[in-house]
């Protein structure tokens, strides 16, 4: 039997609220052009999603086309065992490229990890070719406009899942990427790791290389804090976890020329098991095992213009425990690459919008320019569509007034999002529109490193709305605190017009002001008293903290959790920039 199937699954949904109207462009915290997000609703609503699913005697595999092309199970079917961990409900919290990340199932992820499009629809096709069901998702990202497409497929006998990847720059410059297959699988104490020896980078509280054999953990139980390993020198490429109580476990191999990436990550037990609950519902505990084309994630590749590259890898689910150093490198008689789909931008409402402007730039045809987007939504000029910085040049010099700054602004945006600063901010300052004003605020005082510049943009904006957004007033604070003590006050007394306002990054903004003003014992008392969500890889609170324990003499504290960060040492390539 090999059958495929389509269905709607509902699933709790946490929705999530957008961290502000300004373009992510040099944002430490955002992936342009992609909106990034700073909180997440407490009360979920019912959502239905697209599952594709694939089977054959053996296994019933369910992909979702709506979580960025995520799978969501691989079940056994014998056995009655589900081997992926999907914790029923889409919880984002704040992990990067958008501080949006859900755990669980295969994620797939491109041209950064995790995926920018993990809780977005993309284009899927199920086919049936010789005797084999194929299930791709994919898209053009926006980032770059680079294609990807991750490719399941089932044969009628395979005990496992084949997953090939296939990545196309049709650009004419080159692009940096990095990806990673993530599995999300479930954390019990008995889980063990079944990983090769070897050489071992170890991504914790600092980095430091260990042997595997005589220095890594065994199991869960073993793990005391959340930790990464890399496996620099394998002495095989077969990995995987087994959970004895679960009787499941899922196991990964493939060709080390083409995926020599082997990661595991987990969050331990005890003091971080936190960090994997806010993204369940009953607090179950998840791990990862990942496998990628690249050894560690401290660099990115380069994809070259034309340069077409794809790399096939294997899930194994067993519902008992096997032994990594006999599992061999299956075989399966899969179609040409030249026949994997490449998809074409996905069909959102953003990426359509810019799509009918670039279609009126080419008619010429001025009364189908469609209106500029405004202030209330947050939609930004693809960087990945090399076309449309024309289009919205023409749609600049074919309108007037509140109109033509509205189309500045996204060419401003557009320029920024592709590195060409000193273009984004001469168009820039061409708009009225208040948007490019706290944008060119943002590219002088983190790309110029001009905080006077940047002081003047933010001073400029006339909009009280946008004035007093919580975004805009933490960007305005860092440029105003840039200059030294002749803003302090006014810096507290923007601070102090959103005063009544609970939002966490203010917070911090508050605390340092505090401090600067020399009142460290009211930054202390401030942070303390507040009950801060979890952020990954992001310690900006960490660092007040340490000048407040420096200012007041405090013996220090090894690892303060209330401020809701990790202790993780800085390492990876998560970001484009550094935290300034």
């Amino acid at each position: 039997m090999l059958e495929s199937a389509e269905t709607n699954e509902l699933l709790l949904t946490h929705q999530l609220v957008p961290a502000g109207p300004i373009p992510t462009t040099s944002d430490p915290d955002g992936f342009y052009p992609y909106e990034s997000f700073c909180e997440t609703s407490k009360r979920p609503v019912l959502k239905n999603y697209r599952m594709v699913s694939l089977e054959n005697d053996e296994m019933r595999v369910k992909i979702c086309p709506d979580l960025g092309g995520r799978v969501c199970s691989i079940f056994l079917k014998e056995a009655a065992v589900e081997t992926l961990f999907l914790p029923r409900v889409i919880r984002p919290v704040r992990i990067l490229p958008r501080q949006s990340f859900s755990g669980g199932g295969i994620e797939l992820s491109f041209p950064i990890s995790h995926s920018p499009v993990q809780l977005d629809p993309v284009r899927h096709v199920a086919t049936c070719d010789q005797g084999r069901i194929y299930v791709s998702c994919g898209e053009r990202e926006l980032r770059f406009g680079m294609n990807w497409t991750v490719e399941y497929s089932l044969g009628e006998g395979d005990a496992f899942l084949t997953q090939r990847t296939v990545f196309f720059n049709p650009d004419c410059d080159a692009h940096p990427w990095m990806s990673w297959s993530n599995a999300g699988v479930p954390a019990r104490l008995d889980t063990e790791f079944h990983f090769p020896g070897g050489p071992v980078f170890v991504h914790g509280r600092d980095l430091r290389t260990i042997d595997w054999n005589a220095e890594g953990p065994r199991r869960q139980s073993d793990v005391h804090r959340m930790t990464g390993f890399f496996w620099m020198k394998p002495d095989c490429f077969a990995f995987g976890v087994f959970t004895p109580s679960l009787r499941a476990g899922l196991y990964h191999v493939a060709d080390p020329l083409h995926v020599p990436g082997i990661k595991l990550w987990s969050d331990g037990t005890g003091r971080d098991e936190a960090w994997v609950t806010q993204y369940t519902l009953n607090g179950e505990q998840c791990l990862e095992i990942q496998g990628g084309p690249l050894v560690d994630q401290s660099v990115k590749d380069v994809l070259q213009p034309g340069k077409l590259r794809h790399h096939v890898e294997f899930w194994i689910p067993s519902a008992t425990a096997r032994d990594i150093r006999e599992m061999c490198l299956p075989n399966p008689a899969i179609r040409a690459v030249d026949r994997v789909p490449l998809f074409d931008w996905a069909t959102s409402d953003d990426v359509c919008f810019w799509l009918s402007l670039t279609s009126a730039r080419k008619s010429g045809l001025v009364n189908q320019i469609p209106t500029a987007p405004g202030v209330d939504g947050n939609r930004w000029a693809a960087s990945g569509m090399t076309d449309l910085g024309d289009a919205l040049s023409w749609a600049a010099l074919s309108t007037q007034g509140s109109e033509r700054d509205r189309w500045l602004f996204q060419r401003g945006a557009w320029l920024a999002g592709r590195g060409e600063t000193d273009s984004a901010l001469e168009v820039l300052a061409q708009s009225g529109d208040d948007r490019a004003r706290a944008l060119s605020g943002r590219l002088w005082l983190v790309q110029r490193r001009d905080a006077l510049a940047a002081a003047k943009c933010f001073r400029a904006i006339e909009s009280e709305a946008i004035s007093l957004h919580p975004q805009v007033v933490i960007e305005r604070d860092r440029a105003l605190a840039a200059l030294g003590p002749e803003t302090l006050a006014e810096r507290r007394r923007w601070l102090d017009a959103v005063a009544a306002l609970k939002d966490e990054w203010l917070v911090e903004r508050r605390a340092s002001l505090l401090i600067d003003c020399g009142d460290s014992q009211a930054a202390l008392n401030l942070l303390r008293s507040t009950r801060f969500q979890l952020v990954h890889q992001r310690y900006e609170r960490t660092r007040l903290w340490r000048q407040i324990e420096a200012n007041l003499g405090l013996e220090p504290i090894e690892y303060p959790m209330w401020l809701g960060e990790d202790d993780l040492a800085e390492f990876g390539a998560y970001r484009e920039l550094p935290v300034t």
